[in-house]
């Protein structure tokens, strides 16, 4: 689906059309669920929450400003829903059956403050690259997806994928990432 058939299908969808919100969920519902998937690692999880995604966007239709990238846009929204379904997760498994860490138990957590300016400088560079190459970093490094599966999800020849991430990297790594 291209950008322009996306902004319109989320106009219609913003105004009570399903049919619409139908069109965007046959187009996406294998991307989202594979990018869940690759971080919530478990196929019935992935599973409530690509539909809970499709529920959001359906809710959330009217916040969607036109005019960027849509894969990009929906692969932040499926990202972050599986990263906060994580969260909950880790505070309801129970004092007894979590794992006791490794090594020296007085040893120093990480600053937050540190990991907080490290995820904002990681999205500024991601900012920095072509929304092909970003969405193919997400999938790659976030979602944990082969690029032969990545090729089948956004459609692309395989050696496209291998060559826009080795582009999306050198770029990155110019802006100071190391990956």
């Amino acid at each position: 689906m291209e950008n322009v058939e996306f902004d319109l299908c989320m106009q219609q969808v913003s105004c009570g059309d399903k049919d619409a919100l139908h069109r965007i969920y046959d187009a996406y519902v294998d991307y989202i669920f594979h990018l869940v998937l690759g971080i919530v690692k478990n196929y019935e999880d992935a599973e409530d929450i690509t539909s809970d995604f499709f529920i959001r966007l359906w809710k959330q239709a009217d916040m969607y400003r036109p005019g960027g990238g849509h894969r990009y846009y929906l692969s932040v929204i499926a990202h972050n829903m599986a990263v906060d379904y994580l969260r909950v997760r880790r505070r309801e498994i129970p004092v007894d059956y979590q794992e006791e860490p490794e090594g020296d138990v007085h040893m120093a957590a990480e600053d937050p403050y540190e990991e907080v300016i490290a995820g904002i400088s990681v999205e500024q560079l991601l900012d920095r690259l072509k929304p092909s190459e970003r969405e193919i970093v997400h999938l790659k490094i976030i979602g944990e997806q082969t690029f032969d599966k990545i090729a089948s999800i956004l459609n692309i020849p395989l050696g496209t994928v291998s060559w826009k991430y080795r582009q999306a990297i050198q770029k990155l790594r110019r802006y100071g990432y190391e990956a």
